[in-house]
Protein backbone atom coordinates (compact mmCIF):
# COMPACT_ATOMS: atom_id res chain seq x y z
CA UNK A 1 0.00 0.00 0.00
CA UNK A 2 1.52 3.79 -1.16
CA UNK A 3 1.07 6.75 0.56
CA UNK A 4 1.71 9.38 -1.49
CA UNK A 5 1.54 7.27 -5.23
CA UNK A 6 -1.49 6.32 -6.15
CA UNK A 7 -2.89 4.16 -9.55
CA UNK A 8 -1.62 3.90 -12.42
CA UNK A 9 -4.93 5.41 -12.84
CA UNK A 10 -7.27 5.13 -16.66
CA UNK A 11 -6.62 8.69 -17.85
CA UNK A 12 -8.21 10.09 -20.83
CA UNK A 13 -5.68 12.53 -21.38
CA UNK A 14 -2.53 10.77 -20.13
CA UNK A 15 -2.99 7.00 -20.80
CA UNK A 16 -1.44 5.04 -17.99
CA UNK A 17 -0.41 7.44 -15.56
CA UNK A 18 1.27 7.12 -11.99
CA UNK A 19 -0.12 9.64 -9.47
CA UNK A 20 2.24 11.59 -7.42
CA UNK A 21 0.37 12.97 -4.12
CA UNK A 22 2.63 15.93 -2.77
CA UNK A 23 0.07 17.58 -0.62
CA UNK A 24 -2.45 16.33 2.08
CA UNK A 25 -6.09 16.29 1.19
CA UNK A 26 -7.34 19.20 0.67
CA UNK A 27 -4.03 21.61 0.58
CA UNK A 28 -4.94 23.78 -2.38
CA UNK A 29 -4.37 27.46 -3.34
CA UNK A 30 -8.22 27.65 -4.96
CA UNK A 31 -11.38 26.19 -3.36
CA UNK A 32 -12.88 26.03 -6.90
CA UNK A 33 -17.04 25.53 -6.62
CA UNK A 34 -16.45 22.31 -9.19
CA UNK A 35 -13.70 20.46 -7.69
CA UNK A 36 -14.49 16.99 -7.46
CA UNK A 37 -11.94 16.38 -4.62
CA UNK A 38 -14.10 18.18 -2.64
CA UNK A 39 -13.77 21.88 -0.59
CA UNK A 40 -10.55 23.04 0.42
CA UNK A 41 -9.78 22.77 3.92
CA UNK A 42 -6.15 24.61 3.91
CA UNK A 43 -6.60 27.72 1.62
CA UNK A 44 -2.96 28.81 0.99
CA UNK A 45 -0.27 30.05 -1.18
CA UNK A 46 2.22 28.91 1.28
CA UNK A 47 4.89 26.51 0.06
CA UNK A 48 6.12 24.00 2.34
CA UNK A 49 7.37 20.32 2.28
CA UNK A 50 3.61 18.88 3.10
CA UNK A 51 5.06 15.28 2.35
CA UNK A 52 8.23 14.13 2.84
CA UNK A 53 10.53 13.99 -0.28
CA UNK A 54 12.56 10.57 1.18
CA UNK A 55 9.12 9.07 1.85
CA UNK A 56 8.20 10.27 -1.53
CA UNK A 57 11.77 8.76 -3.48
CA UNK A 58 11.40 5.64 -0.87
CA UNK A 59 7.75 4.83 -2.65
CA UNK A 60 9.26 5.75 -6.22
CA UNK A 61 11.90 3.40 -5.77
CA UNK A 62 9.98 0.44 -4.96
CA UNK A 63 6.86 0.79 -7.66
CA UNK A 64 9.81 1.49 -10.14
CA UNK A 65 11.91 -0.82 -9.24
CA UNK A 66 9.43 -3.49 -10.91
CA UNK A 67 9.63 -1.87 -14.51
CA UNK A 68 5.68 -1.12 -14.76
CA UNK A 69 4.65 0.15 -18.21
CA UNK A 70 4.11 3.24 -17.49
CA UNK A 71 2.62 6.59 -20.10
CA UNK A 72 3.54 9.13 -17.38
CA UNK A 73 4.32 10.31 -13.54
CA UNK A 74 1.68 12.59 -12.76
CA UNK A 75 2.40 15.04 -9.97
CA UNK A 76 -1.54 15.73 -9.15
CA UNK A 77 -3.89 14.29 -6.49
CA UNK A 78 -6.12 16.04 -3.99
CA UNK A 79 -4.45 19.69 -3.86
CA UNK A 80 -2.05 21.97 -5.40
CA UNK A 81 1.07 20.12 -6.06
CA UNK A 82 3.13 23.36 -6.82
CA UNK A 83 2.69 24.38 -2.88
CA UNK A 84 5.28 21.25 -2.00
CA UNK A 85 8.70 23.01 -1.84
CA UNK A 86 10.56 19.69 -2.83
CA UNK A 87 8.47 18.95 -6.17
CA UNK A 88 11.78 20.15 -8.08
CA UNK A 89 13.60 17.98 -6.07
CA UNK A 90 11.22 15.05 -6.70
CA UNK A 91 11.52 15.70 -10.39
CA UNK A 92 14.85 16.08 -10.84
CA UNK A 93 15.43 12.75 -9.52
CA UNK A 94 12.97 11.36 -11.72
CA UNK A 95 14.43 12.32 -14.61
CA UNK A 96 17.63 11.45 -13.56
CA UNK A 97 16.77 8.04 -12.63
CA UNK A 98 13.68 6.47 -14.63
CA UNK A 99 14.65 8.71 -18.03
CA UNK A 100 12.46 6.52 -20.01
CA UNK A 101 9.50 7.73 -18.31
CA UNK A 102 7.47 11.35 -19.40
CA UNK A 103 6.55 13.46 -16.61
CA UNK A 104 3.33 15.58 -16.22
CA UNK A 105 2.14 17.91 -13.76
CA UNK A 106 -1.28 19.07 -13.45
CA UNK A 107 -1.36 22.42 -12.02
CA UNK A 108 -3.35 25.19 -10.99
CA UNK A 109 -1.27 27.70 -12.29
CA UNK A 110 -1.63 30.27 -9.53
CA UNK A 111 2.12 30.12 -8.40
CA UNK A 112 3.65 30.46 -12.34
CA UNK A 113 4.02 34.11 -11.15
CA UNK A 114 6.91 33.13 -8.73
CA UNK A 115 9.97 32.29 -10.72
CA UNK A 116 11.56 30.39 -8.27
CA UNK A 117 8.17 27.93 -9.20
CA UNK A 118 8.66 28.09 -13.05
CA UNK A 119 12.26 26.69 -13.07
CA UNK A 120 11.49 24.08 -10.71
CA UNK A 121 9.33 22.22 -12.67
CA UNK A 122 10.82 23.16 -16.02
CA UNK A 123 12.45 19.75 -16.24
CA UNK A 124 8.91 18.28 -17.06
CA UNK A 125 7.71 16.89 -20.31
CA UNK A 126 4.25 18.30 -20.01
CA UNK A 127 2.51 20.97 -17.84
CA UNK A 128 -0.77 20.94 -17.72
CA UNK A 129 -2.03 24.37 -15.97
CA UNK A 130 -6.08 25.25 -16.01
CA UNK A 131 -7.78 28.47 -16.75
CA UNK A 132 -11.20 29.05 -16.35
CA UNK A 133 -11.75 32.60 -16.52
CA UNK A 134 -9.94 35.60 -17.33
CA UNK A 135 -11.60 38.43 -15.48
CA UNK A 136 -10.85 38.62 -11.91
CA UNK A 137 -14.85 38.53 -10.82
CA UNK A 138 -15.26 35.48 -12.29
CA UNK A 139 -12.08 34.36 -10.62
CA UNK A 140 -13.44 35.02 -7.38
CA UNK A 141 -16.68 33.43 -8.23
CA UNK A 142 -15.64 30.51 -9.85
CA UNK A 143 -12.11 29.41 -8.50
CA UNK A 144 -12.25 31.30 -5.13
CA UNK A 145 -8.66 31.44 -4.54
CA UNK A 146 -6.61 32.85 -1.82
CA UNK A 147 -7.28 36.07 -0.77
CA UNK A 148 -3.63 37.40 -2.50
CA UNK A 149 -3.97 35.83 -5.71
CA UNK A 150 -4.92 38.25 -8.80
CA UNK A 151 -6.40 36.66 -12.12
CA UNK A 152 -4.06 39.35 -13.84
CA UNK A 153 -0.61 37.41 -11.83
CA UNK A 154 -1.99 34.54 -13.00
CA UNK A 155 -2.78 34.60 -16.35
CA UNK A 156 1.07 36.39 -16.40
CA UNK A 157 2.78 33.76 -14.53
CA UNK A 158 1.64 31.63 -17.52
CA UNK A 159 2.49 33.83 -20.04
CA UNK A 160 6.49 34.13 -18.08
CA UNK A 161 6.38 30.09 -18.16
CA UNK A 162 5.55 29.89 -21.67
CA UNK A 163 8.55 32.19 -22.61
CA UNK A 164 11.19 29.82 -20.25
CA UNK A 165 9.42 26.22 -20.82
CA UNK A 166 10.25 24.26 -24.07
CA UNK A 167 8.07 21.12 -22.95
CA UNK A 168 4.20 20.88 -23.81
CA UNK A 169 1.62 23.17 -22.32
CA UNK A 170 -1.98 21.45 -22.52
CA UNK A 171 -4.15 24.33 -20.79
CA UNK A 172 -7.20 23.15 -19.76
CA UNK A 173 -11.00 25.43 -19.86
CA UNK A 174 -13.54 24.31 -17.56
CA UNK A 175 -16.98 25.57 -18.72
CA UNK A 176 -20.14 25.25 -16.22
CA UNK A 177 -22.90 27.15 -17.92
CA UNK A 178 -24.31 30.65 -16.26
CA UNK A 179 -20.60 30.78 -14.90
CA UNK A 180 -17.82 31.63 -17.53
CA UNK A 181 -19.84 30.60 -20.83
CA UNK A 182 -21.29 34.31 -21.37
CA UNK A 183 -19.84 36.14 -24.31
CA UNK A 184 -17.67 38.67 -22.41
CA UNK A 185 -16.00 36.08 -20.52
CA UNK A 186 -15.41 33.77 -23.55
CA UNK A 187 -13.41 36.87 -25.06
CA UNK A 188 -11.68 37.71 -22.36
CA UNK A 189 -10.66 34.00 -22.55
CA UNK A 190 -9.42 34.06 -26.12
CA UNK A 191 -6.85 37.50 -25.63
CA UNK A 192 -5.71 35.42 -22.81
CA UNK A 193 -4.87 31.80 -24.89
CA UNK A 194 -3.13 34.09 -27.72
CA UNK A 195 -0.67 35.66 -24.85
CA UNK A 196 -0.35 32.48 -23.60
CA UNK A 197 0.40 30.19 -26.60
CA UNK A 198 -0.44 26.87 -25.03
CA UNK A 199 -0.19 24.24 -27.48
CA UNK A 200 -3.27 22.95 -26.62
CA UNK A 201 -6.31 24.53 -24.72
CA UNK A 202 -8.52 21.53 -23.69
CA UNK A 203 -12.05 22.17 -23.38
CA UNK A 204 -13.87 20.26 -20.60
CA UNK A 205 -16.59 20.32 -18.00
CA UNK A 206 -18.08 18.74 -15.28
CA UNK A 207 -18.34 15.13 -15.35
CA UNK A 208 -19.98 14.61 -11.56
CA UNK A 209 -21.55 17.45 -8.83
CA UNK A 210 -18.54 19.79 -7.30
CA UNK A 211 -18.46 21.55 -4.25
CA UNK A 212 -21.62 23.05 -4.87
CA UNK A 213 -25.29 21.91 -5.88
CA UNK A 214 -26.60 22.77 -8.77
CA UNK A 215 -24.08 23.31 -11.15
CA UNK A 216 -24.42 22.12 -14.35
CA UNK A 217 -22.43 20.62 -17.33
CA UNK A 218 -22.26 22.13 -20.54
CA UNK A 219 -23.19 19.69 -23.19
CA UNK A 220 -21.25 19.05 -26.50
CA UNK A 221 -22.82 21.03 -28.50
CA UNK A 222 -22.57 23.83 -26.54
CA UNK A 223 -18.88 23.05 -26.31
CA UNK A 224 -18.35 23.03 -29.72
CA UNK A 225 -19.94 26.61 -30.38
CA UNK A 226 -17.50 27.79 -27.71
CA UNK A 227 -14.71 26.41 -29.42
CA UNK A 228 -16.08 27.60 -33.05
CA UNK A 229 -16.46 31.13 -31.21
CA UNK A 230 -13.00 31.01 -30.01
CA UNK A 231 -11.85 30.25 -34.01
CA UNK A 232 -8.71 29.05 -32.62
CA UNK A 233 -6.55 25.90 -34.42
CA UNK A 234 -5.29 24.46 -31.27
CA UNK A 235 -8.69 24.19 -29.13
CA UNK A 236 -9.68 20.42 -28.52
CA UNK A 237 -12.70 19.14 -26.50
CA UNK A 238 -11.75 16.46 -24.11
CA UNK A 239 -13.40 12.82 -24.80
CA UNK A 240 -16.08 11.81 -22.64
CA UNK A 241 -15.23 9.48 -19.37
CA UNK A 242 -16.00 6.10 -21.41
CA UNK A 243 -13.17 6.51 -23.11
CA UNK A 244 -11.46 5.77 -20.22
CA UNK A 245 -12.02 2.12 -20.17
CA UNK A 246 -9.62 2.08 -23.61
CA UNK A 247 -6.77 2.63 -21.38
CA UNK A 248 -4.63 0.14 -20.48
CA UNK A 249 -4.57 1.05 -16.66
CA UNK A 250 -8.55 0.57 -16.27
CA UNK A 251 -9.09 -2.48 -13.91
CA UNK A 252 -12.63 -3.91 -13.88
CA UNK A 253 -12.22 -5.31 -10.61
CA UNK A 254 -11.73 -1.67 -9.07
CA UNK A 255 -14.83 -0.74 -11.34
CA UNK A 256 -16.69 -4.24 -9.90
CA UNK A 257 -15.44 -3.16 -5.95
CA UNK A 258 -17.20 0.32 -6.26
CA UNK A 259 -20.41 -0.80 -7.60
CA UNK A 260 -20.70 -4.15 -4.93
CA UNK A 261 -19.66 -1.18 -2.62
CA UNK A 262 -22.60 0.84 -3.59
CA UNK A 263 -24.89 -2.07 -4.66
CA UNK A 264 -25.27 -3.06 -0.75
CA UNK A 265 -25.43 1.16 0.59
CA UNK A 266 -25.29 4.12 -1.08
CA UNK A 267 -21.92 5.66 -0.67
CA UNK A 268 -19.92 9.43 -0.37
CA UNK A 269 -16.32 9.37 -2.42
CA UNK A 270 -15.00 9.86 0.99
CA UNK A 271 -16.86 6.85 1.88
CA UNK A 272 -15.56 4.78 -0.85
CA UNK A 273 -11.98 6.41 -0.27
CA UNK A 274 -12.13 4.61 3.32
CA UNK A 275 -13.83 1.75 2.40
CA UNK A 276 -11.55 0.50 -0.74
CA UNK A 277 -8.10 2.07 0.41
CA UNK A 278 -8.10 4.14 -2.82
CA UNK A 279 -6.86 7.26 -3.45
CA UNK A 280 -9.79 10.13 -3.87
CA UNK A 281 -8.52 10.68 -7.27
CA UNK A 282 -8.77 7.25 -8.68
CA UNK A 283 -12.00 6.11 -7.42
CA UNK A 284 -13.67 9.64 -9.04
CA UNK A 285 -11.60 8.33 -12.41
CA UNK A 286 -13.93 5.09 -12.14
CA UNK A 287 -17.26 7.35 -10.50
CA UNK A 288 -16.74 9.73 -13.92
CA UNK A 289 -17.10 5.96 -16.28
CA UNK A 290 -19.98 4.13 -13.92
CA UNK A 291 -21.96 7.72 -14.01
CA UNK A 292 -21.48 8.20 -18.10
CA UNK A 293 -22.69 4.55 -18.21
CA UNK A 294 -25.67 5.06 -16.27
CA UNK A 295 -25.09 2.39 -13.80
CA UNK A 296 -25.13 4.77 -11.13
CA UNK A 297 -26.45 7.86 -10.47
CA UNK A 298 -26.21 10.86 -7.49
CA UNK A 299 -28.96 11.78 -4.69
CA UNK A 300 -27.94 15.13 -2.78
CA UNK A 301 -28.69 14.57 1.22
CA UNK A 302 -27.27 16.27 4.35
CA UNK A 303 -24.07 14.47 4.51
CA UNK A 304 -23.04 15.20 0.62
CA UNK A 305 -23.62 13.91 -2.49
CA UNK A 306 -24.20 10.13 -2.16
CA UNK A 307 -23.57 7.59 -5.34
CA UNK A 308 -26.15 4.55 -5.83
CA UNK A 309 -27.22 1.92 -8.41
CA UNK A 310 -29.61 3.35 -10.86
CA UNK A 311 -31.10 -0.02 -10.85
CA UNK A 312 -31.22 -2.60 -8.54
CA UNK A 313 -33.15 -5.41 -10.58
Amino acid sequence: MYKYLFGPVPSRRLGMSLGVDLVPHKVCSLNCIYCECGATTNLTTKRAEYVPYNKVIQELEKFLGNKPSLDYITFSGSGEPTLNSRIGDILKFIKQNYRGIPVAVLTNGTLLNDKQVRGEILGADLVLPSLDVASDLSFRKINRPFHSLNIEDYIDGLIEFRKEYKGKIWLEVLIIPGYNNRKQDLELLKEAFVKIQPDSVQLNTLDRPGVIPGLKAAGREELEQIADFWGLDNIEIIAAAPSRKEVKSFRNDIESAILETIFRRPCTVDDLVKILGLHINEINKYLDVLEADNKIKTVQQARGVFYQITNKN
